[in-house]
């Protein structure tokens, strides 16, 4: 009787465990939610078509939330600084790191797309191609000058900033607010304590909303292998492939060296955002991870007031995915088109792209229009051709998005050790550790 008692208390505990595994692991929830809507999108493409509402509404709760969090991060973190001039420090190195991780990632692009020469087996001709399907591309394109960019940092009213969908102009009243607070003194304390008690209130509003990512994880997928199916995209899936051999060069090799350089592994950084990646991948938006990330950097030991304007600038300044794919997808069409290129006509796309990856910065679908605002400036390339890369954005745009995640929980990690926030032992400890919900 006892071996029968025993034996039947072990399938019970074994089914618990895995039951435990799917129920307090994102990550676990998401993957799950991602091969169901790929099956989904394989068997049925029709009917997965019309999950897209699933992901769209997911990444619309997230941004809904996004001001506020940055808002009250900035604001207290800021406040709480015991120097301004740790302020300029803390943003000017990031604007410097910034800068140097873009121009690596437009480099790699272009070296990568010179040697593969992915549009290499193409003949088209302008008359092929119908340049009204980017339309809309190129009328956001033209509104994302650099000027315009600067301007559009100021919002037209404090409470503008948090109904444009820009993160920079947050971002921007959020200092001066913080920077006001901060020389009250103990006169704004009362305010700052508010602030905090709100950073809290608005985390619990995520922690709701991130109960939902599985359903738009699952959506989001079914959508893109429905609608795109890899089947239709054969013709460009070297590439899809190179862009993805090259980010994954990017992530390992450079991001890699920047992290042992300061003390860390890029292995133990993606494992512990792990849950995040996988979201992104998903969606196919960098946003729908961003309060998760910020939360998850203070708890490594970096600073709120650091994490709180390294990661919504680096949002805008720091599009390493983004980089990689438009001096790759420049020439690829200028190879498919058969458009020669000289060495200073690529230096000039260089030039030229380290200024439209900025300036289209809170567009929609800003990899695609930092792409036509690019190819407007090169006029050896006929603006056109990016109508043949229509079909994959969706696919690359994945990838893009994790890229730059990645690179930006990469700066900040930087600029926390820089700023001796965080010891490497400390740090190391802190990602080997189980992160929540993972």
């Amino acid at each position: 009787m006892s071996s029968v008692g025993s034996t039947s208390t072990a399938t019970p505990s074994g089914r618990g465990r895995i039951s435990q595994l799917i129920t307090k692991n994102l990550y676990v929830q998401v993957l799950i939610a991602m091969a169901l809507g790929i099956l989904l999108g394989h068997f049925y493409p029709d009917v997965a078509a019309l999950m897209k509402p699933f992901g769209d509404g997911f990444v619309k709760l997230i941004k809904m939330t996004i001001g506020l969090i940055i808002f009250f991060t900035v604001v207290s973190g800021i406040a709480g600084m015991q120097s301004f001039g740790k302020l300029g420090r803390v943003g000017g190195s990031a604007l410097i790191y910034f800068e140097i991780m873009s121009t690596v990632a437009l480099l790699i692009g272009l070296v990568v797309a010179n040697i593969v020469q992915p549009g290499g087996s193409f003949n088209v001709s302008k008359d092929q191609l119908d340049a009204s399907q980017i339309n809309q591309y190129v009328a956001a394109a033209q509104d994302s000058g650099l000027a315009a960019f600067f301007l559009n940092i100021i919002p037209k009213t404090l409470i503008g900033a948090f109904t444009n969908d820009s993160i920079l102009q947050v971002v921007f009243i959020s200092i001066i607010m913080g920077l006001a607070l901060g020389r009250l003194g103990d006169k704004g304390k009362p305010i700052r304590d508010m602030v905090d008690a709100c950073s809290h209130w608005i985390f619990g509003i995520i922690n709701m909303i991130m109960k939902f990512a599985p359903i738009g994880a699952f959506g989001a997928m079914a959508f893109t292998v429905g609608k795109f199916g890899l089947g239709s995209l054969q013709s460009l899936l070297v590439l899809i492939l190179c862009f993805y051999l090259t980010a994954a060069i990017f992530v390992f090799g450079v991001l890699g060296i920047v992290c042992y350089r300061y003390g860390f592994n890029i292995l133990y950084v993606l494992r512990h955002f792990k849950s995040e990646m996988f979201l992104v991948l998903a969606t196919s938006s960098s946003d729908a991870a961003l309060p998760a990330l910020m939360r998850k950097l203070e708890a490594l030991g970096c600073k709120q007031g650091t994490v709180g304007l390294v990661m919504p600038a680096g949002y805008v300044f720091n599009s390493d995915g983004t980089n990689i794919y438009i001096t790759m997808a420049v020439l690829f069409i200028a190879q498919a088109m058969h458009v020669d290129l000289t060495i200073w006509h690529q230096l000039m796309i260089l030039g030229v792209a380290t200024l439209t990856t900025k300036g289209s910065a809170g567009v929609p679908g800003a990899g695609f229009v930092s792409l036509v605002a690019t190819l407007a400036l090169v006029p050896e390339v006929p603006l056109v051709g990016v109508t043949m890369l229509l079909g994959i954005d969706r696919i690359i745009s994945e990838g893009r998005a994790l890229v730059n995640v990645i690179g930006n929980v990469v700066a900040t990690l930087v600029i926390a050790r820089r700023e001796n926030e965080v010891s490497p032992d400390e740090l190391k400890h802190a990602l080997l550790n189980k992160a929540p919900n993972q």
